[in-house]
């Protein structure tokens, strides 16, 4: 019983320094191999502090946190409120995030993380997501969902949120982590998502709960999104796009990086296309995200019965056996320049239709009505 309530009590003191501003895995480390354990590190006076290597800033930010936080139940009032708390010792810790040169010392999550959440895939973009990156996040991320593929995001705005739906949509797991605590959802108007995502995966955070929001934290959160997946896909991104980091961060973690192409004048695929030209594998049809990860596609081409939107039932109707100039297309379905554009280019890239480089479609053999 003792072990049991020795553990219980040292893990405690792990969750109050996830508390303390500027103490991460690096002074964690550094906290352990001066003193051997974090309750004593807790319970350390100043010049002690001073002498494990830490600056004067973070020994003030230690003291005045331990003068704040009461931990006595710390860990079992966060469970009360449904909050599970990961350790990097614990045998549910991801095994894969594990690996990264600065994973979190504690995590902290509402939902729950399965072992099939190991073959995961992030993908990533801007919050300001163009008709045609909307229809390729959506894609893609039921491609994947429905193979059995966990989908890891960043709940923003944009393709994270339409990348954790279209999981959720296909039946499948998804991942969203946080720049905050995993108790104050943001943007607020995801909280319904949020809730969903907790009952079909995990809302994670390395930052304990009842953190802000604040922009310095998201980019750090960055690392943990690359971390948790065996590779990421930037769907759209600007020159100075956060979705960029979190590709800088799964280079330096050693994962696949895919991006997304698209027109040269397009400011939403100036990222992407600066990732393609500096080595990132462009991504042109889901099946490429398959095939990398080793898993079957459960959604594929018509003969595994692939079911096809009304939209694009209709497209490929009205081509029939023509070959059709994409304004023709348009007027003859009195759909818009934008919708017609993003259907056209991923039904091109599913390989329903072929085009011509005068902007001409026409349906393959084997989607002909």
């Amino acid at each position: 019983m003792c072990l049991t309530v020795c553990e219980m009590t040292e893990r405690n003191y792990w969750l109050a320094f996830s508390y303390v501003k500027g103490i991460g895995s690096v002074r964690y480390k550094k906290l352990l191999a001066y003193f051997g354990s974090l309750s004593t590190a807790w319970q350390a006076n100043r010049n002690q502090l001073l002498l494990s290597g830490l600056t004067p800033k973070v020994v003030d930010s230690i003291l005045s946190t331990r003068n704040q936080l009461k931990i006595d139940n710390l860990e079992n009032e966060l469970q009360n409120r449904g909050i599970t708390c990961l350790l990097w010792n614990d045998p549910a810790y991801p095994k894969y995030l594990a690996q990264i040169a600065q994973a979190p010392p504690v995590l902290y999550l509402l939902g729950e993380l399965t072992p099939e959440d190991d073959l995961a895939f992030a993908i990533v973009g801007t919050r300001n997501v163009t008709a045609y990156g909307r229809q390729v996040t959506k894609d893609t991320a039921q491609c994947l969902a429905a193979s059995g593929v966990s989908i890891v995001s960043g709940l923003a705005r944009g393709v994270d949120a339409i990348a954790h739906q279209a999981a959720l949509d296909a039946g499948g797991r998804t991942i969203a982590v946080l720049g905050s605590g995993v108790d104050v959802i943001y943007p607020p108007e995801h909280r319904k998502l949020a809730e969903a995502i907790s009952r079909n995966g995990a809302i994670l955070s390395d930052y304990p709960p009842g953190t802000k929001p604040d922009g310095i934290n998201f980019p750090p959160r960055n690392r943990i999104i690359s971390g948790l997946s065996r590779g990421v896909l930037v769907v759209e991104a600007g020159e100075r796009s956060g979705a960029l980091i979190t590709a800088k961060f799964s280079v330096e973690q050693g994962r696949e990086v895919f991006a997304v192409p698209g027109s040269v004048l397009a400011a939403m695929s100036r990222g992407t296309n600066n990732l393609i030209s500096q080595g990132a594998s462009p991504m042109t049809n889901p099946k490429q995200l398959l095939d990398f990860l080793k898993v079957k596609s459960e959604i594929g081409t018509k003969s595994v019965q692939k079911t096809l939107s009304l939209d694009e039932a209709e497209i490929l109707h009205a081509l029939g056996s023509e070959n059709l100039h994409i304004d023709d297309l348009a007027a003859k379905l009195s759909y818009s320049m934008e919708r017609i554009s993003a259907l056209l280019i991923m039904m091109e890239l599913e390989g329903l239709v072929v085009k011509t480089p005068s902007m001409h479609y026409s349906a393959l053999m084997e989607w002909r009505y």
